[in-house]
């Protein structure tokens, strides 16, 4: 058993603290919201004042945060993480940021003589739930090697991608690809229900045909096909649209620095662009909200 500080309790980060609790683990945690905090404290965390709180006098500290900034912000502003360690703990990043990000943090780290990887999750807000997760590493082969049986306390699959970094950049990739995929999904729903189709019967035939993905199968965006789906909560929890964005322009811009052609990942950002401005609460809408920009009131079926 280990002693975990997780920082970052959203709608990925709750569930993979709590599959962590199942395990045995004991943990610290700290988010900005205390209804997440409150939540896990009935699981048996130990609740934390600060971020500071929470990363010190533990074996491992794991942050899931919404994007770059205050990712940098937590590891090494003024009172970062790292300036404050006082156990050498073995660091785990989950969010999604700029693999430019994930090796700035490697080198201050490494100042301090301490460790650690860039492990962003691909899975869903599903994956998280059900400890299915897909944990794409970037760092040093012996510090993966020594946090996987964490890791794989909150997901199936761990995938060693490379260096420092190279974990997000496959997570981009792999997040462009994600976005094309449910805008073509949604797409194709749209198309079929507007000529008379049953959605659940074109989702079968996806399923069972060459257009099968994840998206359809796992995270159908019309409501009613799967019953524990954020499409069959009005939209609600999830991967939110604004998060998305974030990675379709972290995307964009590792192409354009690499002059990479990125015709789809560009038309997807496009689209959701289009639908997070549609309604105010679109951007907090999940992802497979995009639905309703091809059909504006999917109903249950």
């Amino acid at each position: 058993m280990s002693v975990i500080g997780f920082i970052g309790l959203g709608n990925m980060g709750l569930p993979m603290a709590t599959n962590l609790l199942k395990a045995n683990h004991a943990l610290k945690v700290f988010d900005l919201n205390p209804v997440a905090l409150e939540t896990i404290g009935k699981l048996g965390a130990t609740v934390s004042a600060h971020a500071i709180d929470a990363s010190q006098d533990v074996d491992v500290v794991i942050t899931m945060l919404p994007n770059g900034s205050i990712v940098e912000s937590t590891y090494l502003g003024e009172h970062g993480i790292l300036q404050q360690a006082n156990r050498e703990p073995i660091y785990i990043d989950c969010s999604t940021i700029a693999p430019e990000s994930s090796k700035r943090i490697a080198e201050a780290a490494n100042r301090h003589d301490l460790e650690v990887v860039d492990a962003p999750v691909s899975g869903g807000i599903m994956g998280a739930r059900e400890g299915t997760l897909c944990f794409i590493v970037g760092g040093e082969a012996g510090t993966v090697g020594k946090i996987n049986p964490i890791l794989r306390a909150m997901g199936k699959t761990v995938i060693h991608a490379g260096g420092h970094g190279s974990g997000q950049l496959a997570k981009i990739c792999n997040n462009l690809l994600a976005a094309v995929l449910m805008t073509g999904t949604a797409e194709a729903l749209a198309l079929g229900v507007r000529n008379g189709l049953s959605p659940r019967i074109l989702s079968d035939v996806i399923r069972n045909s060459s257009g099968r993905n994840f998206m359809v199968e796992r995270w159908n965006p019309w409501p009613g096909i799967l019953p524990d789906v954020p499409s069959s909560h009005d939209y609600n929890g999830g991967f939110q649209v604004n998060l998305m964005l974030k990675d379709l322009g972290l995307a964009l811009d590792c192409a354009q620095a690499s002059q990479a052609s990125v015709p789809l990942g560009a038309l997807a950002r496009n689209l959701f662009t289009l639908h997070g401005e549609a309604d105010e609460d679109n951007p907090l809408s999940d992802i497979s909200s995009i639905q309703k920009l091809y059909y504006p009131n999917p109903q249950q079926n």
